[in-house]
């Protein structure tokens, strides 16, 4: 079984939260940030990863830590599950249509972090949710997944479905870039023999 846990708690965010891989796309998500919370569940959903994810972070202060620590824990998951890499696709990417809007996310768990994230959002909140903490949410997550993600909005109206796109893509991506490659399933997908 591909799965993981997590414990992470400092003086700003107390997070807990587990993984399966190979999962039914069930989840159980809450961060205090009801549209974060939703955000992540379509993650779950899409991706058909079984997550769990329990936050409670300094609120009263400013969503950035809840956020940003969230993106360490999930990283920290999937780093966790994927455990040694052997047989993984490593790469996946996918184009998302919302309505009037189109999002792409093209990932690569190839052990070096790197973020490129573009939304489009020009709002200061999305239901509640302070989006420019968006682009450290995923900050947090290459940095512990070990991912090269990069992610764009390529045109829309619709803020809410700006950033809905960019994580329906970032779950399916993500499901193909863990999923196995039965013909390789010995091998370490690189050529340096290391990720």
């Amino acid at each position: 079984m591909r799965s993981s846990r997590v414990e992470r708690n400092t003086k700003e965010t107390r997070i807990g939260g587990s993984l399966k891989l190979d999962g039914q796309g069930t989840y159980e998500i809450s961060t205090g940030i009801r549209f974060f919370d939703h955000m992540l569940e379509l993650f779950a959903k899409h991706g058909g990863f079984d997550l769990k994810l329990q936050a409670q972070g300094d609120l009263d202060v400013d969503q950035h830590h809840t956020v940003e620590d969230c993106g360490i824990v999930l990283g920290q998951l999937f780093s966790k599950a994927l455990g040694d890499r052997k047989g993984i696709n490593r790469a996946g990417y996918f184009v998302m249509p919302m309505d009037e809007t189109l999002a792409v996310v093209a990932i690569d768990l190839s052990g070096r972090p790197a973020l490129v994230y573009d939304d489009k959002v020009r709002v200061r909140l999305v239901g509640g949710l302070q989006t420019e903490l968006l682009e450290d949410f995923f900050g947090g997550f290459v940095a512990h997944a070990g991912a090269n993600l990069h992610a764009k909005v390529m045109y829309g109206r619709s803020s809410h479905h700006k950033i809905e796109s960019i994580f329906k893509c970032f779950a399916r991506a993500m499901r193909y870039a863990c999923s196995k490659d039965q013909r390789l399933k010995d091998q370490l997908p690189s050529t340096k023999g290391l990720l």
